[in-house]
């Protein structure tokens, strides 16, 4: 049997999740801004005990790599490689968006022509997004993108899109003028939709480099001084 720890801290939830043999039998998450540090190894801790078994039991660790929140991101992929290399196992990485788009399909009944588009809120209008389709491969790739009256107007000429994602809320007055437009209220992320991503590269020994791995963050990071 194969345990994977699974960690996701692209936004503000801070999730873990434990899949045994690609099936998640524990979780623990928290959705609140500024906690991943302060809570994450305890997460850890008491998921791998509540289940009986000790960090020696565990055979990979996946972990959530972006785009998203720059310090969430720079967190989790930290603790997940940390945990690598004290116990000597291997690291996956799972993109965020396509992870989101994962925990859609596995939550929802989607015809085939209706495409997913998972939203993480940058800043303004603007997101990190990417188009799926219902089996999860992508339509559209990662990017940041500016949301406007013509974004993936295209795309909604001919499919039905679902917008989820803690940016999907804000653009709903934009693109709500196409009635193939569909919003998703109360889509949390969560480490459990990165149970079948994880579990494949597993299978097929698709691990990272743990030493030079670093998280998709799609943008610089720009530091800000505080207004006087």
């Amino acid at each position: 049997m194969t345990y994977i720890l699974q960690i996701e801290t692209a936004t503000t939830v801070c999730s873990v999740a434990l899949a045994k043999d690609g099936e998640v039998i524990a979780f623990k998450q928290l959705d609140e801004r500024n906690i991943h540090a302060e809570i994450i190894t305890l997460f850890i801790d008491e998921l791998i005990a509540g289940a009986g078994l000790q960090y020696k039991d565990i055979d990979a660790v996946a972990v959530s790599s972006g785009p998203g929140s720059y310090t969430g991101l720079r967190i989790g992929v930290s603790t997940a490689k940390g945990l690598c290399f004290a116990m000597d196992r291997p690291l996956i990485a799972v993109e965020t968006l396509a992870a989101m788009a994962q925990g859609m399909i596995s939550e929802c009944n989607i015809d085939n022509q209706t495409l997913l588009c998972p939203m993480i809120d940058a800043r303004r209008m603007e997101v990190y997004t990417a188009l799926f389709n219902v089996r999860g491969n992508v339509v559209k790739p990662t990017s940041a993108e500016i949301i406007d009256q013509d974004s993936f107007v295209d795309q909604l000429k001919d499919h039905k899109i679902l917008f989820f994602g803690d940016g999907a809320e804000k653009c709903r007055e934009v693109l709500s003028v196409s009635s193939n437009a569909q919003f998703i209220s109360g889509f949390t992320n969560s480490a459990t939709y990165l149970t079948t991503k994880a579990a494949e590269k597993f299978a097929n020994a698709e691990f990272e480099d743990v030493a030079y791995f670093e998280p998709y963050y799609l943008k610089d990071f720009l530091v800000t001084k505080p207004r006087a």
